[in-house]
């Protein structure tokens, strides 16, 4: 019996971040290995391209100006139950990375991260999501 999951071609990935330099970075990095991702610099902008937007997995930093990265979280549960976010944060918030898996996060990495290790979570991620599908 296989255990295979089959993946998307293309991971399309949603990247909420208010630092543009780092997501700008990440972005084209991640691009380059395959995935299609597209950029929010703040909790609401992030908001409004998942209500019309759909997505494969979500890396959503922990501390934004606009608003807090478990507020985000809470409302992309209710736009997207199964929708895996993988928290990230520069800021050692470890209480909130807990708080935020609690609250239904994937996983939470440290800024800066292994960009091999992202695209491990990543797709272990959306390999999480394929398998909770429902067939037909």
């Amino acid at each position: 019996m296989s255990d295979t999951v089959s993946l998307p071609a293309a991971i399309r990935l949603l990247i909420i971040d208010d630092e543009i330099v780092f997501v700008e970075v990440l972005a084209k990095r991640l691009s380059r290995r395959g995935l299609c991702v597209e950029k929010a610099f703040s909790g609401q902008q992030g908001i409004q391209k998942l209500r019309h937007c759909d997505y494969d997995a979500v890396l959503l930093d922990l501390k934004m100006v606009d608003m807090d990265g478990l507020e985000v979280l809470k409302v992309i549960k209710i736009i997207d139950p199964d929708l895996p976010v993988i928290l990230l944060s520069g800021h050692g918030a470890s209480e909130a990375a807990q708080r935020g898996l609690a609250g239904g996060a994937f996983d939470f990495l440290a800024k800066p991260c292994d960009l091999d290790r992202l695209m491990e979570k990543i797709r272990t991620a959306v390999a999480s999501r394929f398998r909770k599908e429902p067939n037909g």
